[in-house]
């Protein structure tokens, strides 16, 4: 649980100085973090939220002489540009540093040397690509093939973008200069290697021991250091970077991706060295809590390189607590291309739209898994006009409303309770406790769907209070109403802050409250009390008309018959009525003897009694992921015998291409076994 350490420090991967910011970057990294960050402040915790802009490397080499910048120039105005969207979507930084600084190049240079001097790092000889048209060494990224693992092409000669694996010097196949396109030589050079192979036992038991780590993501991980760890290349033939503190190394550069977590580091010391704090206390107390926040793409880095580093400099460094893990986002069920049109930059939305919007929308649709993430326009429009607009937006208003114009904008006594006013309290007891449980285990997506859903019971609280009826007969009950419905305003303000901050801002001073007095813990106390002065009300947030989102999606220029459309034969409700689908409950699985693909389950259908089910899902979930989960089911399929066991159901899930991807049917919130899904 994340509230049980005093202090936290909280990363988000850094973003690349060399390109602007689109909606998908937001998503797996810099929303969910800033969301965190802000629960844990109103839970009077010491959180401190870092990043910085990755500014060296060979991409941002390429573009700088493309532009006809030096690397300087070119890394300094992203780095303002990236600040300046961030800040304009809310996303709230401590620090907004960069890896070009000297504070960076300090701390990676004292941890080469510590590393260097205890034997993790050598040197050797090895082969590298020449360009001889070019007439230079080529680093990694000057350098495209295809993925020695997967065979997929045009990928970077260190790092297939998509198995996600590191790929050693060397190793690419079919390779050819990522500037003129010819096909290189390869020379022998001198470079210099991390001995991350050293380091197996003790990433695998902490990998194991550290329970905060998302399972389906621990164990791939373990599956790569099983497969055996490679010795890891830190260092480049190129003039933009990180010197190599070493005098017979001088014209060789670190590699990004040793030198860029350290940045953490190096901008927690600016922070603290700003802010007169001690850096050490985030870093080397036992009480404090590190959560880096990252994409799928960078697992490899951070659940291997970064702690392996920290491992061994072993300097009082404290291993990561958390390492949330998003998946990509895709645009209209398509892959984000600049060059097709199917892109929409963070500064295009920001320009037009609502910034609390994105990170409402954004914090609904992304799931705690690394699993891919649709962005839909229509989408987008419905959840907001429906959610945000008609359920939030409608109870907030009309509370505002009625106590501005029929109690003078003061907030009524409150008398004795009746029943549905002692119902709706105890509700918002227990939405308290499951919001911060789910933001406790940073289930964001669940967090703000139960904000959600106390909203629509304070909508129904109002509705059938009727306020507006009788009011001089029904003084007392309708006071009880405005004065309980105020407080819930204050909750669902508390509540939405770190989803929503902008809004709620406004709202706060709508209804007078100061934002520094709100505190998550008595979110659902009565802390509003009578003869509290209200400003006048106004509508929060408006509908998104049908035009604006019919202008976003023709701009993406997605036509119809471009589409691959899967035609499925009809059938009737009454066909469909015939499938028996029902909740049920993994009691125990296990990993079917002799095959790779075949799991093994005792599942629990509550009347209908236990059930053995066997599904090829195990390249996709571990036996132990699944126990005491709950799933949907065909319960009424004629029984199928797998490797000689008896299959009694079927398990649904959604099956992506030729099986690249199963995710399996969950429910959102636990019912009884045996429930039917209709």
């Amino acid at each position: 649980m994340v509230v049980e350490y005093k202090r936290f420090l909280i990363t988000a991967a850094l973003p690349y100085a060399n390109g602007e910011l689109h909606l998908g970057h937001i998503m797996s990294t810099y929303l969910p973090a800033d969301i965190i960050t802000r629960f844990l402040r109103l839970n009077k915790k010491d959180a401190i939220y870092i990043c910085a802009t990755d500014e060296h490397g060979t991409p941002i080499l390429i573009k700088a002489e493309e532009e006809k910048k030096t690397p300087e120039e070119f890394v300094k105005y992203w780095h303002k540009r990236d600040k300046e969207e961030f800040e304009k979507l809310g996303i709230k930084f401590d620090i907004f540093y960069r890896t070009h600084s000297k504070e960076n190049e300090t701390t990676a240079q004292e941890f080469f040397l510590k590393l260097y001097n205890k034997k993790y790092i050598f040197k050797k000889e090895v082969e590298q690509f020449y360009c001889e048209s070019c007439k230079k060494f080529l680093p990694d990224r000057y350098v495209k093939g295809t993925c020695p693992y997967c065979k997929s092409q045009e990928q970077y000669s260190d790092y297939c973008e998509k198995c996600g694996k590191a790929i050693g010097i060397g190793e690419i196949e079919d390779p050819h200069c990522a500037v003129c396109k010819s096909k290189p030589i390869k020379k022998k050079s001198i470079h210099y290697f991390f001995k991350l192979s050293s380091f197996s036992k003790k990433l695998r038991k902490y990998l194991l021991k550290n329970k905060n780590l998302q399972a389906e993501i621990r164990n791939y991980v373990i599956n790569w250091i099983d497969s055996g760890l490679q010795d890891w290349d830190i260092t480049r033939d190129i003039s933009w970077g990180i010197k190599i503190p070493l005098k017979e190394a001088r014209d060789k550069t670190l590699y990004v991706w040793f030198e860029a977590p350290i940045c953490y580091i190096s901008s927690t010391k600016k922070w603290s060295q700003l802010n007169k704090k001690d850096w050490k206390k985030f870093w080397k107390s036992k009480d404090c809590c590190i959560m880096h926040f990252i994409g799928k793409d960078i697992v490899y880095h951070h659940y291997l390189f970064w702690p392996a580093i920290l491992m061994g400099v072993n300097n009082g460094f404290l291993l990561p607590s958390f390492i949330p893990v998003r998946g990509h986002l895709t645009l209209e069920g398509e892959k984000f291309s600049k060059s097709r049109g199917l892109y929409v930059s963070l500064k295009d939305y920001l320009e037009k739209y609502d910034p609390d919007y994105l990170r409402f929308y954004m914090s609904l649709i992304t799931t705690y898994s690394a699993s891919d993430v649709n962005f839909s326009w229509k989408e987008y429009q419905q959840r907001i006009n429906t959610e945000l607009v008609n359920i939030i937006g409608n109870f907030i208003y009309r509370t505002t409303f009625f106590i501005y114009k029929f109690f003078n904008s003061r907030v009524p006594k409150l008398y004795q309770l009746d029943e549905k006013d002692k119902e709706i309290l105890n509700e918002l007891k227990i939405e308290h406790k499951k919001i911060t449980e789910n933001l406790n285990k940073i289930e964001i997506q669940r967090a703000l769907q139960e904000i959600i859903f106390l909203a629509g019971r304070a909508n129904k609280y109002f509705q059938e209070k009727e306020p507006w009826r009788d009011l001089e007969k029904r003084k007392k009950e309708i006071s009880n109403c405005l004065n309980i419905s105020m407080n819930l305003c204050r909750a669902l303000s508390i509540y939405l802050y770190p989803f929503i901050p902008f809004s709620i801002e406004k709202l706060w001073k709508q209804i007078n409250i100061k934002e520094s007095e709100q505190d998550w813990k008595s979110a659902y106390k009565l802390k509003i009390k009578a003869n509290h002065h209200i400003n006048e009300p106004f509508i929060l947030f408006k509908k998104i008309e049908d035009d604006v989102i019919e202008k976003e999606i023709a701009k993406l220029g997605i036509k119809q018959e471009n589409r691959q459309e899967v035609k499925k034969e009809v059938i009737s409700f009454e066909e469909f009525k015939k499938m028996d689908l029902r909740v049920g409950r993994v009691m125990d699985a296990e990993k079917v003897a002799g095959t790779d693909k075949l799991i093994k389950m005792t599942v629990d259908f509550g009347e209908l009694g236990k059930r053995t089910v066997v599904a090829g899902i195990a390249k996709f979930y571990e036996p132990e992921d699944l126990v005491n989960k709950q799933f949907v089911f065909v319960t009424n399929l004629e029984p199928k015998k797998m490797r000689g066991i008896l299959s009694e159901a079927m398990i649904l899930a959604a099956v992506e291409g030729d099986e690249e991807k199963i995710a399996l049917v969950g429910i959102e919130k636990e019912v009884k076994e045996g429930t039917p899904v209709q």
